[in-house]
């Protein structure tokens, strides 16, 4: 699996992620830094040509500076700029060694640019040079002027190359779980829509083929239901591959009970006697919750056809002021909630009626025994959090 990296400019290959605000910041930080030292230099040496010289210089980084924006969608301006600036700053520390310290926001450009290896070599050798300015201005030979320097920076540059694989190491598993999140909300959705519409035709075209010399009228309105039921089924997975929630469920407040009777109608075609319920006052609900709710009654009516053997089902849709909650409940065969798992297809359809519901806020609860009927119940609340802008 490749590795989600931040978005950046073209041509930038560095450890360091992009950030608008860092950018900003440390152009402040170089123009504050250019002042400084320029005050410094014409305080020490006054304001002659060279000190003319120098002061140009320094406007002349900072002006340049300033431009890494100018060409940011060529792949190539990110190199060249950057190693613009580490001339300018060479050459400026070179003529006037107060500069020096300048090399700190520069050198955050090259990491932000270049790639690692490159990244380490010029930092390494901005320091070098910086080392030796400051030699040609104090005293005598201090090895710790060189060693320390070079020291820090070969450190700093380890250290944020171990925060940079760091990130990516975590991002490779946040890419890893929301695959394995999507794949699962995938399978449930394909499970609870187009496997349950599937499962309806096979089981309108079986009582069609039975009743087709004895009852052809029956049989032609199972196979007009078959085909309407594979219509909706086309209409279903062009939603999943969108990502879109069932149109019009959240288009007025009787859609909802009004899509909940048509897949009981469409249950009791083939056998079962289902009955809705509506308690409270309908209101619009949001439309992923009402989606949620249709496909957690398919995947219940689809369980009752196939394992409950039930006569009657009952779906119960109540409002409250809070939340909804939506009731199936069949006179089947029951069954051990505790053994479900082993249960093969049942298992996986009641597994993804819970996580649905988890994952909208929202819970789900089993109650059933052999011999005793099974109670599908799930609740969302009305108003959904946003957990992002």
């Amino acid at each position: 699996m490749t590795v989600s990296e931040p978005a950046r400019r073209p041509g930038e290959r560095g450890i360091l992620a992009p950030a608008g605000r860092l950018d900003r910041w440390l152009l402040v930080v170089l123009v504050v830094l250019l002042v400084t030292c320029a005050v410094r230099y014409v305080d020490r040496h006054g304001l002659d040509a060279a000190g003319i010289a120098v002061l140009a210089g320094a406007l002349v980084l900072g002006l340049a500076y300033a431009t890494r924006g100018l060409l940011a969608g060529r792949a190539w301006w990110p190199t060249a700029w950057v190693t613009g600036m580490v001339v300018l700053w060479g050459a400026l520390t070179a003529v006037a060694p107060s500069f020096a310290w300048c090399a700190v926001p520069v050198a955050f450009a090259v990491l932000q640019v270049l790639p690692f290896g490159w990244a380490v070599g010029t930092v390494v050798a901005m320091t070098v040079l910086l080392t030796a300015a400051w030699q040609r201005i104090t005293d005598g030979f201090d090895p710790v002027q060189v060693a320390g320097p070079i020291g820090v920076a070969l450190v700093t540059v380890l250290a944020y190359r171990a925060l940079d694989l760091e990130s990516l190491a975590r991002q490779h598993a946040q890419a890893e779980v929301g695959a394995l999140a999507e794949r699962t909300r995938l399978s449930r959705e394909i499970h609870d829509s187009v496997g349950q519409g599937l499962s309806s035709i096979n089981l309108l075209l079986q009582a069609a083929e039975r009743s087709w010399d004895t009852q052809p009228a029956t049989s032609r309105e199972h196979v007009r239901t078959a085909a309407s039921t594979a219509r909706d089924g086309l209409d279903e997975v062009r939603r999943v591959v969108r990502d879109l929630a069932p149109a019009d469920l959240a288009a007025t407040a009787a859609a909802l009970p009004d899509a909940l009777r048509t897949a009981a109608a469409r249950a009791s075609l083939v056998g079962v006697q289902v009955e809705v319920r509506v308690d409270g006052s309908p209101a619009v609900v949001p439309a992923e919750v009402a989606a949620a709710l249709v496909r957690t009654a398919r995947g219940a009516l689809a369980n009752v056809r196939e394992h409950a053997g039930a006569g009657r089902v009952a779906l119960t849709l109540t409002y409250h002021p809070d939340e909804v909650v939506l009731d199936v409940r069949d006179d089947g065969r029951g069954f051990d909630p505790t053994q479900v798992r082993a249960s093969g297809t049942r298992g996986r359809g009641l597994a993804g009626i819970r996580d649905r519901a988890a994952a909208l806020g929202g819970r789900a609860d089993v109650e059933s025994a052999p011999d005793e009927g099974t109670t599908v119940s799930v609740r969302f609340p009305l108003h959904l959090r946003q957990e992002r802008p």
